[in-house]
């Protein structure tokens, strides 16, 4: 199926062998979200979070690799499964339209194999790691492929996909110490409460579509109270956060890293106050600075300490 972007066509009107490869890869890139870095970036950040406290600031370099190809990897099968389960939804929301699968430009079979394979790579990164990690990793990988459909059964999935976000945090201390002390589990817990906020605020962007075409969401359960809830969210992870600094020793410069996240959310709160979808979608996306400046706090306190 072509559309008014397809480029690959010559003069006569026939498209090169190499071109419609390239072309095919590309919607396949598009269905991984590889134009959209945003998901990676917000999966990196507590992935980095759980090496360096793991490892005392200096994780172990293979360990950091394959977490950050594991990081890429997974979303990307994330993002497949995603658009699996909501194939039939995307074309009636303005924002999902255009995806690959929603606009029939990717079969649902291709979708599959691309997800299986997906999963495959990851399954060989994580064999490179200990058992825990390996036993761990069938808990993330159940989780990944769950969650797009739980906005069928339930008006909380944005806590859902926070929980696959945060099962990294446990197979980081895992790889890098061979257990998975308390702090992990606090921090598993921290980063659930940041992708349920921030992922509320991306919900809001859809909530009329989705009240339309019947896809269940924090936005839509909170309704009217949806800021003061975020505000209560953000709150519990900046405290929760706070609680893994003094459980890990961390340093002042730790809690200076807090101290910016928080004016990040303080600046999210005035970006969503009127509710508008593009301002909401600037709030979802400047949780990516957020998620900087914890890292750059744990990073100032291992080096200065």
């Amino acid at each position: 199926m072509l559309d008014s972007r397809d480029t690959t066509a010559d003069a006569t009107g026939n498209r090169s062998p190499a071109r419609a490869v390239l072309a095919r890869l590309w919607q396949y890139g598009r269905l991984m979200r590889i134009d959209r870095p945003i998901g990676v970036l917000l999966l990196l950040w507590p992935t980095l979070w759980a090496l360096w406290i793991a490892g005392s600031g200096r994780p172990d370099s293979t360990v950091f690799l394959v977490f950050v190809a594991g990081v890429f990897v997974m979303r990307s099968a994330g993002c497949v499964i995603n658009d699996y389960a909501d194939r039939h939804v995307d074309p009636g929301v303005s924002r999902t339209r255009d995806r690959p699968l929603a606009a029939g430009l990717v079969t649902k079979t291709e979708a599959l194999v691309l997800f299986f394979g997906l999963l495959m790579v990851a399954f060989a990164l994580v064999l490179t790691m200990n058992r825990l990690t390996i036993t761990l990793s069938f808990v993330g990988a159940a989780l990944a492929a769950t969650y797009p459909f739980t906005k069928r059964f339930t008006s909380l999935p944005q806590f859902y996909l926070g929980l696959s976000f945060g099962w990294a945090v446990p197979m980081a201390f895992a790889a890098q110490t061979g257990s998975v002390p308390a702090v992990a589990w606090v921090l598993v817990l921290a980063v659930a409460v940041w992708a349920a906020f921030y992922d509320t605020m991306y919900a809001m962007v859809d909530r009329e579509d989705d009240l339309r075409v019947g896809v269940r969401s924090t936005a839509i359960l909170f309704g009217r109270a949806d800021r003061y809830a975020i505000a209560v969210m953000q709150m519990v992870f900046l405290a929760l956060l706070l609680l893994v600094g003094r459980m890990a020793g961390l340093s002042a410069w730790f809690d200076a890293g807090i101290v910016a996240a928080a004016g990040f959310a303080l600046y999210q709160q005035a970006l969503i106050a009127e509710r508008k979808p593009a301002d909401c979608f600037r709030a979802f996306l400047n949780n990516n600075a957020l998620g900087a400046a914890v890292f750059s706090g744990i990073v100032l306190h291992y080096t200065f300490t």
